[in-house]
């Protein structure tokens, strides 16, 4: 065996940055990013042991427990082959050395586990003909699959992941999407009944399946959480893998790992990118990706940087849990703490919660023509705003909300402009409503008692200083009333204005043109 049989980096192009993903929740890793994970990892190795370099120890053990292409096995092997040549100067046997004994990975389909082998072994059996391996004795060598089945409760859905049992019970001719690693109340022993053993892995590192469709497709469950909870119960030295960013503010049932991710003085780095199209060029996430680096022997601050459009911002020492949401950019922080060092009530206390009359966005009971005694009922289909009438007798839920002037606020608003071009206007255009009035699941609204006080809720609502607080916690499309948190009330006796606001919470000039580089004018 000659060493031009590892020299894929030369190779033009690399086939794993070429292969399509299959999906948005099964996502390939570009072969130059895992390599960004790999330094992150090498480098604080080094700075936990004396310098000592990761790749020349023969001692460490490799986890991807959800690879895909393989490609952070392909690139962790590359990396050992150089590390311990000069302990192991015989290049067949420091691969089999590396092989059998250093890197295993945990296929999530048939179809990605042979994809692995194809990238680990250079072939799709581990102990076939071409393999580069000569020290197996089965095809799946150290990558291991084998069909796992959901398991379903009486509402129907998974214990284990929440996944829809309508969706995804199919037959056996169709994958079951059941992932081996969070798919067991033990992991301990289901990674030892998978590798023989009591195995303890130094290192887990990869990019974990993000979601699965639900519900008839019409809500997608994040279950990327479940394998971070699960690698960390296997207590590795390390942990690093790439998720999405909107764990940090929102997102179905994440609360309580945000919550603990927020908490954990283990994790020692994490760089945030606000759009994903940085690391998954081919495949749209909103909110972002961002991977992170998780330390056994760590406890204190994280190292936290942000990406946006290329520009680095950080690394800066943080306390992730300064607040309950994540604030992404660190610059943002003394404006945040200024804001709120005045201890103002929020504009969320008169903010109407998510189907405060009780309609969803495809309600229809109401007509278009006027009638005595109707209400003017507001609502958004197929991305245009209108309004028809409904009889006040219908009018079930939230009624003493009726007679009040509101500021109409879409529930959805930008989000992937930011995302793109480093600049957004966060929020969908406002609209007055008069008393009375209601409206349907496609808005939120302000409610105040005139005409003059809505209007100057609206001029607020229009300012970037308003705007740039919501997006501390909006990372998606989505604008929900917790998003609104941090914009402090004001009085409604006034036409409101950026300069004004400026100067009563003592924004600086160079915070000033910080918030008008994000956010853009709203006519």
């Amino acid at each position: 065996m000659t060493k031009a049989a590892f020299a894929l980096r030369g190779r033009n192009p690399d086939v794993l940055s070429c292969i399509a993903n299959l999906s948005n929740d099964e996502v390939f890793t570009p072969p130059e990013f895992s390599n960004r994970m790999l330094d992150t990892l090498a480098e604080a190795w080094a700075a936990d042991n004396d310098g000592a370099n990761i790749w020349a120890d023969p001692s460490v053990r490799f986890l991807d427990p959800c690879t895909k292409s393989g490609v952070f096995l392909r690139e962790i092997t590359k990396r050992l082959i150089v590390g311990l040549e000069p302990q192991m100067p015989e290049l067949q046997a420091r691969v089999d050395h590396i092989l059998t004994r250093q890197v295993y990975g945990i296929g999530i389909t048939e179809l990605t586990a042979m994809l692995a082998r194809r990238s680990l072994y250079c072939s799709k059996h581990a102990n076939g003909p071409h393999s580069i391996s000569r020290g197996f004795n089965s095809e799946a060598g150290n990558i291991w699959f084998e069909r796992v089945e959901h398991n379903w409760n009486k509402q129907g859905k998974c214990t284990f992941c929440g996944a829809s049992r309508s969706t995804l019970d199919r037959g056996e001719d169709r994958e079951s999407h059941a992932y081996a690693f969070i798919h067991t109340n033990n992991i301990r022993e289901r990674v030892s009944a998978l590798f023989g053993g009591d195995m303890q892995f130094d290192v887990i590192v990869g990019n974990p399946p993000y979601q699965l469709a639900s519900d008839g497709g019409t809500r997608d469950v994040p279950i990327y959480q479940h394998f971070v909870e699960q690698a960390k119960a296997l207590q590795p030295r390390y942990l690093s893998m790439v998720i999405p960013s909107r764990w940090m503010a929102t997102g179905l049932g994440l609360n309580d790992f945000r919550n603990t991710m927020l908490n954990d003085t283990h994790l020692k780095v994490l760089v945030d990118y606000t759009n994903a199209a940085e690391v998954f060029s081919s495949v749209g996430i909103n909110g972002g990706a961002c991977y992170f680096l998780w330390d056994a022997e760590h406890d204190g601050q994280c190292m936290v940087s942000t990406v946006r459009g290329g520009e680095i911002s950080g690394p800066s020492l943080r306390d992730l849990n300064e607040f309950d949401v994540l604030v992404r950019d660190d610059r943002a922080l003394d404006i945040l703490r200024k804001t709120l060092s005045h201890s103002e009530p929020s504009v969320n206390t008169i903010l109407a919660r998510d189907k405060e009359f009780g309609w969803t966005s495809n309600f229809d009971g109401f007509h278009k023509t006027e009638k005595p005694g109707d209400v003017p009922l507001y609502y958004i289909r197929k991305m245009k705003r209108s309004h028809g009438f409904i009889e006040r007798e219908k009018i079930t839920k939230s009624a003493h909300l009726v007679d009040t002037w509101k500021l109409l606020v879409p529930a959805v608003g930008s989000g992937r402009e930011r995302e793109k071009s480093g600049v957004d206007i966060v929020l969908g255009p406002s609209q007055i409503a008069p008393n009375p009035s209601v409206c349907t699941q496609s808005f939120l609204f302000f409610y105040v008692d005139s005409q003059a006080a809505a209007e100057s809720i609206q001029s607020y609502y229009k300012t970037r200083f308003f705007r740039f607080l919501v997006s501390l916690r909006k990372i998606t499309q989505h604008a929900t009333h917790g998003t609104y948190s941090w914009v402090p009330m004001q009085s409604w006796d006034r036409h409101w204005t950026d300069e004004a606001l400026f100067e009563k919470y003592a924004i600086t000039s160079e915070e000033q043109s910080y918030i008008e580089a994000l956010i853009r004018p709203m006519e």
